[in-house]
């Protein structure tokens, strides 16, 4: 992975979520420029930083860097409330996933 795969990511999260560039810079604490920085490829974020950037797109670490997950925050939200259905629950959403995916 090389580094233009973090600038690229950013900014596919970002505008998943329909937020300009210097609107989140500002929101960061930052400068305007600062994330046309970073989306260019000029700067790399701080690990401070890219965990502030991460929390603000709403996702984990884990999910920045999964690259099949195309909307880690609906994913996350969907997690947390099949973690409150019951069994029975669970098994009629997996039964109608399995018949979805075909």
């Amino acid at each position: 992975m090389d580094t233009s795969y973090i600038a690229e990511r950013i900014t596919q999260l970002r505008l998943k979520k329909g937020i300009a560039e210097h609107r989140m810079s500002l929101d960061l604490g930052h400068s305007r420029s600062y994330m046309q920085g970073i989306s260019s490829g000029r700067a790399l974020p701080s690990m401070t930083e890219f965990l502030a950037i991460c929390d603000y797109l709403e996702v984990t670490p884990k999910d920045f860097f999964d690259e099949g997950s195309v909307n880690p925050p609906l994913l996350q939200t969907l997690l947390d409330k099949l973690k409150t259905l019951s069994e029975n629950d669970l098994l009629l959403l997996y039964s109608l996933a399995e018949r979805l995916e075909k």
